[in-house]
C-alpha cells in the first residue's frame, strides 16, 4: 500500500514505523522545520531539550518498548522527582505521606481524606465508574469542600479556565492513578523517565529507521488538501514543491500525491479545513470537542529557582499553574552549568496572554516568580524561550466516550489520529504512540 501520513509527531511517525516495518510504502508530511510536533526540542549549553515538558512514568510501555526497540535503552534513565504546591505564598512539598500531614492549609481530617482518595485512585482500576460525573462533584463528596477549594478546584481551573466544571472524573482518574503509578509501595519516592539527550533523539531515530526501509519524510511541507473523489481518499495536494527531506536535504517534489491511504494526525480544526466536505454528523463530533492552548515560557538561569522539580500552583491569583524545573530532574551540568525552567501555562485559545511576547510575558510572570522564590533576579535570566501550542489539551467532559471521533472517518482510506482520541489516559508521548500503532493496524485491516 502507499500510505501518505499528514504530521511528523509521536502518532504519525509511530504509525509510518508500523507500516514499514509491514512492508507498505511511506510518506510522511511535517508542516513544521523539524519532527516530534509538541516534543521538538531546541539546544540549551549544547544539549537538547524539550519546547514543552516532558517525562515517562512507569507504565508508558508503548514508549519504553519503543525506545528499546530504537536502540536508545541504555540512554533511559528512572530518576527521583520531587514534587511540591504553592498555596498563599508558600512551596509546600508534596512527596511523601508525611508531606501530606503537614499540609496546614486544611485541616487534619481533610488531610487524611486527601490521602486516602489518592490512594483509592491509585488503585482503582476500572475507571468506567467516573465517566458520567464531573470531577469537582465527585471530589467534593468524597475529598470535601474544603480539599477541593484549596487543592483541586485551583488545579482544574488554572488547566481548563472556565471549563474546568465541566470536566468529567475520568479526566482526573487518569491523570492521578498514572501519575501515583510511578511511586513505591510506601509512597516514599516518585521515579521518572527521560532520555539523555532528550526525546528529539527518538523522533529523528524513528525518522532514520523509516527511511532506511524505504519510506520517505518530509519537514517543511505544508500540505493544503487531501483529495477525494465519489467519497474516498485519493491523495494529498501540497502548497508548495520545496521541502526538505529527511536523510537527503532540500528537494523539489511535486504538489500532487496519490495514495492508497491517508492517515492525519492534525488537530480537528485543521481537518476540517484539509477536507471541507467532510461528511456530518462526523464533522460536527470534531466541531463540539474543545481545546485549551498552552503557553510555555522556558528560562535559562544562571541560579536555581526552586529546590523542586514539579510545583503546582494552588494559588489562583498567579497567573500561571506549573514552574517544572528541568534540572532539579537532571542535573545543570547536563546543560552547560545552567537551569532550565518551564513556565507553563493552559488557556483558552482567545486569552490576551497568548498574543504576548516572551519578554511582555515574562513582565506579567516576574512579580509571582518573586513570590516563589523571593531573591529571584531578572538579572539571572540568560536566555528566555516563549513556545505555544494551540491543541495542547482537549477539554474530557462527562460521557467523553460517545463523543470521540473514530478513527476510521466517514470518506473512506482517510483516518485521524490525534489526541482527542486518547482516553481515559491523559494524552502524552505513550498514548500518541499506542494511537499511531493503532491507526496504522486499522489501515492495513481495511486495505490489506
Amino acid at each position: 500500500m502507499r500510505v501518505g501520513i499528514i504530521g511528523g509527531g509521536a502518532a504519525g511517525l509511530a504509525a509510518a514505523w508500523d507500516l514499514v516495518k509491514a512492508g507498505h510504502r511511506v510518506v510522511v508530511f511535517e508542516r513544521a522545520p523539524w519532527l516530534g510536533g509538541q516534543v521538538s526540542t531546541f539546544v540549551v549549553g549544547g544539549t537538547e531539550v524539550e519546547r514543552f515538558y516532558h517525562h515517562l512514568f512507569r507504565g508508558d510501555t508503548h514508549f519504553i518498548d519503543l525506545i528499546d526497540e530504537l536502540g536508545l535503552g541504555k540512554d533511559l534513565c528512572w530518576l527521583p522527582s520531587t514534587v511540591g504546591l504553592f498555596w498563599d505564598g508558600q512551596v509546600y512539598n508534596f512527596v511523601t505521606p508525611l508531606d501530606l500531614l503537614r499540609f496546614r492549609p486544611v485541616s487534619p481530617i481533610d488531610r487524611i481524606r486527601l490521602g486516602l482518595i489518592s490512594l483509592y485512585l491509585r488503585y482503582e482500576s476500572s475507571w468506567t465508574r467516573f465517566e458520567k460525573v464531573t470531577a469537582r462533584d465527585w471530589l467534593i463528596k468524597w475529598a470535601g469542600r474544603r480539599n477541593y477549594e484549596t487543592v483541586w478546584g485551583p488545579l482544574l481551573r488554572g488547566k481548563f479556565g472556565d471549563l474546568a466544571e465541566e470536566v468529567g472524573m475520568a479526566w482526573l482518574w487518569g491523570k492521578i492513578h498514572l501519575r501515583f503509578a510511578s511511586r513505591d509501595r510506601g509512597m516514599q519516592k516518585e521515579l521518572l523517565g527521560y532520555l539523555r539527550g532528550s526525546f528529539g533523539r527518538v523522533y529523528r531515530a524513528l525518522a532514520d529507521a523509516i527511511a532506511a526501509r524505504g519510506g520517505r519524510v518530509f519537514v517543511g511541507a505544508q500540505v493544503e488538501q487531501v483529495v477525494t473523489a465519489h467519497g474516498e481518499a485519493r491523495g494529498i495536494r501540497l502548497a508548495s514543491q520545496s521541502a526538505t527531506e529527511w536523510g537527503v536535504g532540500q528537494v523539489k517534489i511535486p504538489t500532487g500525491w496519490e495514495f492508497d491511504a491517508v492517515l492525519a494526525t492534525v488537530p480537528g480544526w485543521v481537518l476540517l479545513r484539509l477536507v471541507p466536505d467532510l461528511p456530518e454528523p462526523y464533522a460536527d463530533l470534531i466541531r463540539n470537542i474543545r481545546y485549551q492552548a498552552a503557553v510555555c515560557l522556558v528560562l535559562v538561569l544562571r541560579e536555581r529557582l526552586s529546590p523542586v522539580y514539579w510545583l503546582n500552583i494552588a494559588d489562583r491569583s498567579v497567573p500561571f499553574v506549573g514552574v517544572i524545573e528541568q534540572t532539579n530532574l537532571l542535573p545543570p551540568e547536563e546543560y552547560g552549568g545552567k537551569h532550565i525552567v518551564y513556565i507553563s501555562n493552559y488557556l483558552a485559545r482567545d486569552h490576551p496572554l497568548l498574543r504576548l511576547s516572551g519578554p511582555e510575558l515574562f513582565e506579567v510572570y516576574l512579580p509571582h516568580l518573586r513570590r516563589i522564590n523571593p531573591r529571584f533576579d531578572p538579572a539571572w535570566v540568560e536566555e528566555l524561550h516563549h513556545h505555544r501550542e494551540d491543541a495542547a489539551q482537549p477539554v474530557i467532559t462527562t460521557n467523553y466516550r460517545a463523543r470521540i471521533p473514530p478513527l476510521r472517518t466517514p470518506v473512506r482510506r482517510l483516518y485521524l489520529a490525534n489526541t482527542t482520541q486518547i482516553y481515559p489516559e491523559d494524552r502524552g508521548q505513550n498514548y500518541s504512540v499506542r494511537l499511531g500503532y493503532q491507526a496504522s493496524r486499522l489501515i492495513q485491516q481495511d486495505l490489506g
